[in-house]
C-alpha cells in the first residue's frame, strides 16, 4: 500500500491483513471513506473500551439472515421464529416472515438441488509484494448474501437481499469486486461461471448484475474494480452522520464536532445513538414507528409518496437545484411549464400548484443576499455530538447562506391553503428550536451574535417570511424545552412499545406493527 494516506491521531493498527468487505465499494452519502479505510487496514483506537450494545437488534437484514441459515443449511423448515444474537422488535419479527416468505416464492426449493447454499461464504486472498521485498500486505476479500454454488462446482451465485429494487444498478466497481471474489475465492474448486443477483425482500422482484464466465468477471474487476480498492483504501474523506452512532472511530474523527448539553440531557442512554428532529417527531407520535424507521422498514407508498407530500418535496428539489447550480441567481417568476424535477412524478392539479408556490418564493428568495456559491450550502448535513447525553444529533436545513459575515438558517414549508400555522411556531416546527440551539452556541461560525433563522412558508397566496433570533433569552428557553420534550424518554427507552392511536391508519409502517390496523384486522 501507499503510504501517502495517514491514519488519524488516536488510532493503531492491530491487524496485518488489509480486509475489505465488497459492500464499501458502493459508497453513498451514507458511508464514511475515511472509517472504511481505517477498517479496511485494521486500525483500532488507542483508547476507550467496549460499548454497550441496543438491546434489540438494530441490522435489519441480520433476522433474515439468520432464518436463511437455519432452513437451508441446516435443511430445517422456517418456523418463523429464527434466533438471532439480540431480541427483536416486533415489527422487525413480521418484516422477516414476510421477507423469508417473499425468498421462497422467487426462489423455490430446487428438487434436483442444481444450486445449494454453501456453509462458508467465498473469501478472496492475495499477497501484494513491493519490489526486491519478500514482505508484503495480505488482501482479504469478502461478500455478504447467500451464496450457492452448482453441485459440481461449476457455478457460483450470489443473492444480494435489499428491500427493494433500485432504480439504477448497484454500481459497477461493487458488482465487479464481487464477481472477483465468486470467481477466485476460497474454499473450493474455481468455477466457470458466476452470477450476481438482487432480490427485493418487500415483492420478490430480482434483478441480474452479473452473469458471466470466470474471465469475464477477472475483466470486470481489471476494468472496474482495481482502481476503485485504491480509492477506497485511501480513503480520508470524513463524513458525520447517523453511522457516527456506531463507529469505533467516533472518539478521535478530526471532523465530528462536539456539543456538549445541546439537547438539555444530563443523564445518557445505555449507549450512543443518533437523532434527529424527525425521529423525534416519530417516535412522540409512537415508538414502534420510530424504531421501524431506523430500521428502514418498506414504507407504504400510498403515505409516503402521497400526492402532497410528494409535491413539497419537488418543491424543495426545485430550489434546491436553482440555488446551489454555478453563480447564485434571484429566483424569479418565470416558472417553467415543465418544471418537476427528474423523479418525480405529479398530478396536473399538484404540479399547478406547485408552479404557484414557486412564483411566490421570488419575492423571498434569499439569492438576492448573497454574493457567490461559497456562502450557500444546500441542504447541508449538520452533525454534532452531543456529549453529556452521548446523541449524535442531525439536522439537515433547507438552506444555509451567509449575508454580511453571518450564517442564515432557511426553513421552507409549503401550503396548499392560505391558513397560517398553528402558534407556538418553535412548538409545531420543532426542527426550528433545534436550529435556535445551534445557533445561539456559535456552531456554524460566522459573525458572532448576527445569525437569525428564517422560516419561510409557502401558499397559494403568496410567500410568508418568519425571522426567529435565537440570541433572545426567551426563544432559546422555549426551544429547550421543545428538544427535551421530544429526547427525554426516548433516549432511556429500550423497547420502543407500539402506541395505538388515531395516527395508525396513516402510519407508513403499521404494515409491520402487530398493533396496525391491517393486522389486528387478519387476527
Amino acid at each position: 500500500m501507499s503510504n501517502s494516506w495517514l491514519p488519524p491521531n488516536g488510532v493503531r493498527r492491530v491487524s496485518s491483513v488489509v480486509k475489505v468487505s465488497v459492500g464499501m465499494f458502493k459508497g453513498g452519502d451514507f458511508r464514511c471513506p475515511a472509517a472504511d479505510a481505517l477498517k479496511a487496514r485494521g486500525y483500532q483506537p488507542v483508547s476507550g473500551g467496549r460499548r454497550r450494545q441496543e438491546r434489540l437488534e438494530q441490522f435489519a437484514f441480520g433476522p433474515f439472515m439468520a432464518a436463511c441459515d437455519a432452513r437451508y443449511q441446516a435443511g430445517d423448515e422456517f418456523t418463523e421464529k429464527p434466533r438471532p444474537e439480540k431480541p427483536m422488535h416486533d415489527g422487525l419479527r413480521q418484516w422477516t416472515a414476510h421477507a423469508m416468505e417473499s425468498y421462497a416464492a422467487a426462489f423455490p426449493d430446487d428438487p434436483d438441488l442444481l444450486l445449494s447454499e454453501v456453509k462458508t461464504p467465498w473469501r478472496y486472498s492475495h499477497l501484494v509484494t513491493a519490489p526486491g521485498s519478500r514482505a508484503g500486505d495480505e488482501y482479504h476479500l469478502t461478500v455478504w448474501g447467500r451464496c450457492l454454488q452448482s453441485r459440481d462446482g461449476t457455478v457460483r451465485e450470489l443473492r444480494l437481499p435489499v428491500n427493494r429494487l433500485g432504480r439504477q444498478p448497484p454500481p459497477d466497481s461493487f458488482v465487479a469486486a464481487a464477481a472477483l471474489v465468486l470467481a477466485e475465492g476460497s474454499p473450493g474448486p474455481r468455477p466457470e461461471r458466476v452470477r450476481i443477483i438482487e432480490f427485493a425482500l418487500l415483492d420478490g422482484k430480482v434483478r441480474r448484475v452479473f452473469d458471466g464466465t470466470r474471465e469475464e468477471a477477472l475483466v470486470a474487476y481489471r476494468r472496474h474494480g482495481r482502481a476503485a480498492l485504491t480509492a477506497l483504501l485511501h480513503g480520508q474523506e470524513y463524513r458525520p452522520g447517523a453511522n457516527c452512532a456506531d463507529c469505533v472511530y467516533a472518539s478521535v474523527c478530526p471532523v465530528l464536532r462536539r456539543a456538549p448539553g445541546l439537547l438539555g440531557i444530563d443523564e445518557p442512554g445505555r449507549t450512543r445513538r443518533w437523532w434527529s428532529v424527525t425521529n423525534g417527531r416519530n417516535y412522540k407520535a409512537c415508538p414502534a414507528r420510530d424504531q421501524m424507521r431506523r430500521l428502514h422498514l418498506p414504507a407504504a407508498d400510498d403515505v409516503e409518496h402521497a400526492a402532497a407530500v410528494d409535491r413539497g418535496r419537488a418543491v424543495h428539489a426545485y430550489l434546491a437545484e436553482r440555488h446551489g447550480s454555478g453563480s447564485p441567481r434571484p429566483c424569479t417568476v418565470k416558472v417553467p411549464e415543465q418544471w418537476v424535477p427528474e423523479g418525480f412524478e405529479l398530478p396536473e392539479p399538484e404540479r399547478a400548484l406547485g408552479a404557484k408556490l414557486l412564483r411566490g418564493h421570488a419575492a423571498v428568495c434569499p439569492m438576492r443576499l448573497v454574493r457567490d456559491a461559497t456562502d450557500v450550502r444546500n441542504e447541508p448535513r449538520v452533525v454534532r455530538h452531543d456529549t453529556a447525553a452521548d446523541v449524535v444529533v442531525i439536522a439537515r436545513p433547507d438552506l444555509l447562506y451567509r449575508e454580511g459575515g453571518a450564517w442564515v438558517w432557511r426553513e421552507t414549508k409549503t401550503a396548499a391553503r392560505d391558513r397560517p400555522f398553528e402558534r407556538p411556531l418553535l412548538k409545531h416546527f420543532p426542527q426550528l428550536a433545534l436550529a435556535v440551539l445551534l445557533l445561539a452556541r456559535g456552531d456554524l461560525g460566522g459573525t458572532p451574535g448576527r445569525a437569525r433563522i428564517e422560516f419561510e412558508v409557502l401558499r397559494p397566496g403568496g410567500a410568508d417570511l418568519e425571522i426567529l433570533d435565537p440570541f433572545v433569552p426567551e426563544v432559546q428557553a422555549t426551544a429547550g424545552r421543545v428538544v427535551r420534550e421530544l429526547v427525554d424518554r426516548w433516549i432511556h427507552d429500550e423497547d420502543y412499545a407500539p402506541r395505538p392511536g388515531p395516527t395508525c391508519d396513516r402510519c407508513e409502517t403499521a404494515r409491520w406493527c402487530t398493533s396496525g390496523p391491517a393486522l389486528q384486522a387478519a387476527r
